[in-house]
């Protein structure tokens, strides 16, 4: 099977979490046949939840879909890169790939700060691939937070 990204759908989750007012991240999970089984923007705010990032949603509605708690096999396309919470579920729930945009360096949990996967406690690796649409990534979460300082 061809190599396809699914980051355009993640940033589509991405532009509908910022019209919430949500910090602008999307994540799709994406069966091991190419499915996309949940996909999910930030909801924090929404569901008054600091655990609901976009890809603790669609991890969530992606075991609930195939009805297990590990998604072996499974991709994660995410616009930003996971925080130290959201690589240590991706790692929980057996991600086989994890696909992210931009890097965080004030928050992020792969290659930036707590680098979650390469801890002795870390059971589960995914392979990882960054970059894939950090510009707009970058882009999206910069005029968001101008937004935010403008706004009295």
């Amino acid at each position: 099977m061809a190599f396809r990204s699914y980051m355009d759908i993640a940033f589509d989750e991405a532009r509908a979490a910022f019209a919430r007012g949500e910090v602008p991240v999307g994540a799709v999970v994406v069966s091991p046949d190419g499915h996309i089984v949940a996909q999910a923007g930030n909801r924090t705010r929404e569901w008054s939840d600091p655990t609901a990032h976009a890809e603790i949603v669609a991890i969530r509605a992606a075991c609930a879909a195939i009805g297990s708690e590990r998604l072996v096999g499974h991709n994660l396309y995410v616009t930003l890169e996971p925080c130290p919470m959201c690589a240590a579920a991706i790692s929980a729930a057996r991600i086989e790939r994890l696909y992210y945009g931009a890097s965080d360096p004030k928050s992020g949990g792969v290659e930036c700060g707590a680098r979650v996967f390469t801890h002795a406690q870390c059971h589960h690796v995914p392979e990882v691939y960054d970059g894939i649409g950090a510009a707009e990534s970058e882009r999206m979460l910069r005029d968001f937070f101008r937004a935010k300082r403008e706004t009295p």
